[in-house]
């Protein structure tokens, strides 16, 4: 299953400034989580009981980002997402997301690791999201349960496995 981002990679990358908490490396993965977990999207995996994380989540007692470290080790794998999220997520999060968080929330900053992590700042991103998310299902024919969905989110899935993610 593949890997959509990990807040190593951030870490080691000549853009992350060293004296910043190491949490920054992932607070633009944790917006992308929050909005999954909210919108549904999220995954179930075998063995993995994420029912109360991700319901502190919806009530805002944690954000996303608190829930990628603590629950996922800082990885986004695209086996966490259900069907239609890890669908949206392969074609947006690599080509589109990093786009929409610099024009959303970074502008006017030095870094994109000095983001607050805020529920204001998700409820900015959330929103842009929202909207791509909104034109995909438009692209695919409108509702997820119609046929015509399926057929055309199986088309543009392939021949992929799609695995659930285990620690």
């Amino acid at each position: 299953m593949p890997k959509l981002d990990d807040t190593s990679w951030h870490l080691g990358s000549d853009d992350f400034d060293p004296d910043l908490p190491e949490e920054n490396a992932a607070t633009h993965i944790g917006f992308f989580v929050a909005w999954a977990i909210n919108k549904g999207l999220w995954g179930a995996s075998p063995g993995v009981d994420w029912t109360a994380a991700v319901q502190r989540v919806r009530d805002r007692v944690i954000t996303g980002r608190t829930f990628l470290l603590e629950e996922c080790d800082g990885k986004l794998f695209s086996g966490m997402l259900n069907d239609e999220g890890n669908a949206f997520a392969q074609t947006y999060y690599p080509r589109a997301y990093v786009r929409d968080f610099h024009s959303t929330l970074v502008v006017g900053l030095q870094s994109d690791y000095l983001v607050v992590d805020s529920w204001e700042n998700y409820d900015r991103i959330a929103e842009v999201i929202e909207q791509r998310y909104t034109e995909k299902r438009q692209d695919l024919g409108g509702s997820s349960g119609s046929p015509h969905h399926q057929q055309r989110l199986s088309r543009l899935l392939g021949n992929c496995q799609i695995e659930d993610y285990s620690p």
